[in-house]
C-alpha cells in the first residue's frame, strides 16, 4: 500500500527528523535544533549577501562571530540571480556560493531563507517581473503556473547548494532552510486556495532532500516536518509555540531597528529592550535557535528596494550599513550570547519551571538531577524590584532579566549596558564646490508626435515598463482655438512620483507616500492657440513587496482632466504616447564609455530632470566612503557605471529632515583615480554642494550602568 503524505510526515516527526545521513547529521527535537546528536543553542544574525560587496562579506562575517554569532542567515533573492526567465546570474553580489562558503571558512552555520517570496523591503519581494506575465499566474497561491516557476527556482537553488557540497549533511554549513516566507499575513486573501498551498509548499521542500530541516516564519499550522517560526519585535511574549512538542522554538526575526521609507524617521530599538526579549524568549518559549534581523543591513544598492523605502537598510543594526560595528548594541549583544551559553548545556538539558518572586516579577529555573542548575530572574515592571530567590536577595532594573548561570551569582543583566559606546563621525574629504567640476546633460521631453507606442487608454505604469526603469513618459496633443489663461490640469495618479510639463515648461510635480501612494496634481497651465503637448513623467520609487495579489497591483496615470473656463476635457480615454525610460538611460550617460560619448555642456542653472557628471580621486586610506548628497532633491547615483542607489533628499520627515542624506559608496567601486559620478536629478538641486565624506567611529567612551 502507498504510503499517504501525512502518516510519512508523522513518521519523520518520531524519528526526530533525523534528516541526514552525511558529513553531520541534522536533526531537532522538542528543545533545539541538533547537530550529530549534540543540542545547539544557536544565536544567528541576517546578513544579505547583495546588500553589500563581496569584499566585505569577510568582515562582515568575522565581526559576527566576534559578537557570539554562530549563524548567519540570508534571503535568496529569485529577481536577482533570474532577471529573465531561464537566465541566471550568480556573479559579483549575487555569488551566494562564494558567500555561503565565507561563512563555512570562519566556522559559523548558515541559514538559507530560498522563499522564494521573501517581502524584505526588497522590489516586488524577490519576485521576477517576467513572472507578472505569465498567462493566469496568481502568486502564492494554490495556482499551477505559479507553483510550477516556485518549484523551478526553489530546484535550481537547491542544487546549486548541492551541487557545491554546501548542505551540512555534504559537510557544508547550512543546517536550516526557509520555504515562503510570513504568508499567514495573507493567507485568508486567497480563500480556499491558501492552506492547499501551504501543504503544497511544505512538501515541495522536503521532497527535494536537502539534508537538513526546512522552516516557515509567521505560520503557526506550518505542516510536519517543517518548524513553525517566530517573527517580531517581542517574540517572548507573542510566539504561541510549536505546533508540535517534537519542535523546537525558533524565532527567525528579532528586529534590530525597522525598516525605514521615505518622509519617515528611523525607527531605533535599544540593545537593552533587544537582549531583554532574547532572554524572555530563551526563558519563556523555550527559545534554542534566535536571529537578529538585522544583524548588518547594507544598502538597496540600483533600483533593488522596495516602494519609499531609503536605499539605506536597517542601519541601525548591530553592523551599521558601512560594517562599522554600533556600540552598545554588539557589545551588549556580545555579552548576552556569553552569559548565555556559560549555561546552554544546562538550559538545553531540560525545560524550565516557573516561580513567582512577585506581582510582576518571575523566575525561569532550569535544574538538572546532577545539581547543574541556572535561572532566569524576570522583572515584568517599570519599575526596579528587590526579589528573594533560594535565599538571596537580587535587585533588578526596571524592565529586566538577570542570567544566573549557577542559580547563584548574576553574570549579566539586559537593562546593565557596561559596553563601550561610539558615534558616527563623517569628514569631508572630497568637495565638487566650482563649476568646472561639473557637466551637464538636458533629459529630452518627449512629444506624442516623437513616440512610437500608443494606446487610446491609459496604461498601467509597472505593466509597460516591465521594471526595466523607474520611468514612464505619458504624452498627449491636444488643439486649442484661442489662448486660454485659466486652464488647469489634473491628473490623478496611483503612485508613486509625477512630474507635469506642458509644452516643454515644468508645470508641477507631486508624491504619494508610503502606503498612501495615491494622489492627485492640480495646477494652472498656460495653453497656447494651436496644438500643445502635455508631457507626463510617472515614476516608481521601487515596486510594492508585501500584501496579497502583488500581481494585480496598478501604478502610473489614472486620469487626466483639463478645464477652462468653457468646460471640463476628460482626456482620460483618448490617445497617449508612450516612453519606457530616460534618453539618459537609453544611452547609458552614466556608463565609464557611453559617458564619453553623450553631449555635455558646461554646469547652468538647475532645471528638473537634469543629468550631471564629474570625476574624482579616490579618498586616502581606508575608511568606508559616502556620497553626501544633501544638496540635491531626487534622482539615483551612479559610480563608474554602478548605480549606488535611489536618493530622494527632498522627502523630508515632519521635522524638516531628510530620511537618508548620506549614501554608501563602496571602495570596491572606485579605482584610484578618475572615477566618474553621474546623477540624474528629478527636481532641482545644487551639485557644488556635493562633498564625498570618508566614515568612521569616535573612539569608544564609557557608558554608566542603568
Amino acid at each position: 500500500m502507498k504510503m499517504s503524505w501525512s502518516v510519512a510526515v508523522t513518521l519523520m516527526v518520531v524519528m526526530m527528523v533525523v534528516v541526514s545521513t552525511g558529513r553531520a547529521n541534522v536533526s531537532y527535537d522538542g528543545r533545539s535544533l541538533m547537530i550529530d546528536g549534540e543540542r545547539k543553542m544557536l544565536f544567528s544574525g541576517s546578513i544579505h549577501y547583495p546588500r553589500s560587496t563581496p569584499d566585505m562579506w569577510p568582515s562582515l562575517i568575522s565581526k559576527a562571530k566576534e559578537g557570539g554569532i554562530d549563524v548567519i542567515e540570508t534571503y535568496v533573492f529569485w529577481n536577482l540571480h533570474e532577471p529573465q526567465l531561464g537566465q541566471y546570474d550568480f556573479s559579483g553580489r549575487r555569488d551566494i556560493v562564494a558567500f555561503i562558503k565565507q561563512i563555512q571558512a570562519q566556522g559559523l552555520y548558515a541559514c538559507l531563507r530560498i522563499g522564494p517570496y521573501i517581502e524584505g523591503e526588497w522590489t516586488y519581494g524577490g519576485f521576477p517581473f517576467w513572472l507578472h506575465d505569465v498567462p493566469g499566474v496568481v502568486f502564492r497561491s494554490n495556482n499551477e503556473p505559479f507553483k510550477f516557476y516556485m518549484q523551478n527556482f526553489t530546484t535550481k537553488i537547491v542544487n546549486l547548494m548541492k551541487s557545491e557540497g554546501l548542505y551540512a549533511s555534504q559537510g557544508g554549513p547550512i543546517i536550516l532552510s526557509q520555504i515562503e516566507n510570513e504568508y499567514q499575513n495573507v493567507e485568508k486573501a486567497f480563500g480556499e486556495d491558501g492552506p492547499p498551498y501551504v501543504s503544497w509548499a511544505a512538501e515541495m521542500a522536503v521532497g527535494l532532500q536537502t539534508g537538513v530541516p526546512w522552516c516557515m516564519c509567521k505560520q503557526d499550522d506550518a505542516p510536519d516536518p517543517v518548524i513553525n517560526a517566530c517573527n517580531g519585535l517581542r517574540c517572548g511574549e507573542t510566539f504561541t509555540g510549536p505546533n508540535s512538542p517534537n519542535k523546537p522554538s525558533i524565532w527567525t526575526e528579532n528586529w534590530t531597528s525597522f525598516y525605514q521609507v521615505y518622509g519617515q524617521n528611523a525607527t531605533l530599538r535599544s540593545a537593552e529592550d533587544m537582549a531583554y526579549h532574547v532572554a524572555l524568549f530563551i526563558a519563556r518559549k523555550n527559545g534554542t535557535f534566535i536571529n537578529y534581523y538585522m544583524y548588518h543591513g547594507g544598502t538597496n544598492f540600483g533600483r533593488t528596494s522596495a516602494e519609499y523605502m531609503i536605499t539605506s537598510y536597517y542601519d541601525q543594526a548591530p553592523l551599521d550599513e558601512y560594517g562599522l560595528i554600533r556600540q552598545p548594541k554588539w557589545g551588549h549583544l556580545k555579552e548576552l550570547h556569553e552569559a548565555v551559553k556559560l549555561c546552554s548545556e544546562t538550559i538545553l538539558s531540560v525545560f524550565p519551571s516557573m516561580q513567582s518572586l512577585g506581582e510582576q516579577q518571575e523566575a525561569y529555573v532550569f535544574s538538572k538531577d546532577s545539581g547543574a542548575c541556572a535561572a532566569f530572574l524576570v522583572n515584568m515592571d517599570d519599575t526596579k524590584s528587590v526579589v528573594q530567590f533560594q535565599n538571596s536577595s537580587y535587585e533588578l532594573p526596571r524592565k529586566s532579566i538577570s542570567i544566573l548561570p549557577d542559580c547563584k551569582t548574576a553574570a549579566f543583566n539586559t537593562a546593565k549596558v557596561s559596553t563601550q559606546f561610539n558615534t558616527r563621525i563623517t569628514i569631508p574629504a572630497i568637495k565638487f564646490d566650482a563649476a568646472e567640476k561639473w557637466e551637464q546633460f538636458e533629459e529630452v521631453i518627449p512629444q506624442f508626435d516623437a513616440t512610437t507606442l500608443r494606446s487610446d487608454v491609459l496604461l498601467e505604469h509597472m505593466n509597460t515598463t516591465k521594471d526595466v526603469s523607474d520611468y514612464l513618459w505619458y504624452t498627449f496633443s491636444i488643439q486649442q482655438d484661442s489662448m486660454e489663461q485659466q486652464s488647469t490640469l489634473s491628473v490623478k495618479s496611483l503612485g508613486h512620483v509625477l512630474h507635469a510639463f506642458v509644452n516643454g515648461e515644468h508645470v508641477g510635480s507631486l508624491h504619494g507616500r508610503f502606503r498612501n501612494t495615491a494622489f492627485t496634481l492640480e495646477g494652472a497651465v498656460s495653453l497656447n492657440q494651436g496644438t500643445n503637448n502635455i508631457s507626463l513623467l510617472s515614476a516608481t520609487v521601487g515596486l510594492p513587496d508585501s500584501g496579497s495579489f502583488l500581481e494585480r497591483r496598478a501604478l502610473g496615470v489614472d486620469s487626466v482632466i483639463i478645464e477652462d473656463s468653457k468646460e471640463a476635457k476628460n482626456i482620460t480615454n483618448l490617445s497617449w504616447g508612450y516612453q519606457v525610460g530616460l534618453l539618459g538611460e537609453k544611452l547609458q550617460i552614466y556608463s565609464l564609455e557611453e559617458s564619453k560619448s553623450a553631449y555635455w555642456s558646461s554646469l547652468g542653472s538647475s532645471q528638473p530632470l537634469t543629468w550631471y557628471k564629474s570625476v574624482f580621486d579616490a579618498p586616502k586610506g581606508d575608511d568606508p566612503v559616502a556620497l553626501n548628497l544633501g544638496s540635491m532633491g531626487k534622482g539615483e547615483a551612479w559610480v563608474n557605471g554602478q548605480s549606488i542607489g535611489r536618493y530622494w533628499v527632498s522627502f523630508r520627515t515632519l521635522a524638516g529632515i531628510p530620511s537618508q542624506t548620506w549614501y554608501n559608496l563602496p571602495r570596491s567601486f572606485l579605482q584610484p583615480g578618475d572615477n566618474l559620478l553621474v546623477l540624474f536629478e528629478e527636481e532641482t538641486g545644487n551639485p557644488l554642494d556635493i562633498t564625498i565624506d570618508t566614515i568612521s567611529v569616535t573612539k569608544p567612551s564609557l557608558r554608566k550602568l542603568v
